[in-house]
């Protein structure tokens, strides 16, 4: 299941990020966002969806919300 899926207030555990775009996996990476780490969608939006990783908030696309693969 990706982000685009998951339920806002619920936290996930990342389970891989799933992109061949390496910029796009570093992009990630920068902001926190990798396997094993926890996340949670605030809301989500016409264009994506707001999410929490760590001590931030981040609104990212729905490109980058169907890269980021997490447990149900």
């Amino acid at each position: 299941m990706n982000l685009t899926d998951a339920v806002e207030g619920k936290e996930y555990i990342i389970q891989q990020i799933d992109t061949d775009d390496e910029e796009l996996e570093a992009f990630l990476f920068s902001l926190g966002c990798y396997s094993g780490e926890s996340i949670t969608v605030v809301s989500h939006l016409k264009g994506g969806c707001i999410v929490s990783i760590k001590d931030g908030r981040y609104n990212i696309d729905n490109q980058l919300a169907e890269a980021i693969v997490v447990f149900d």
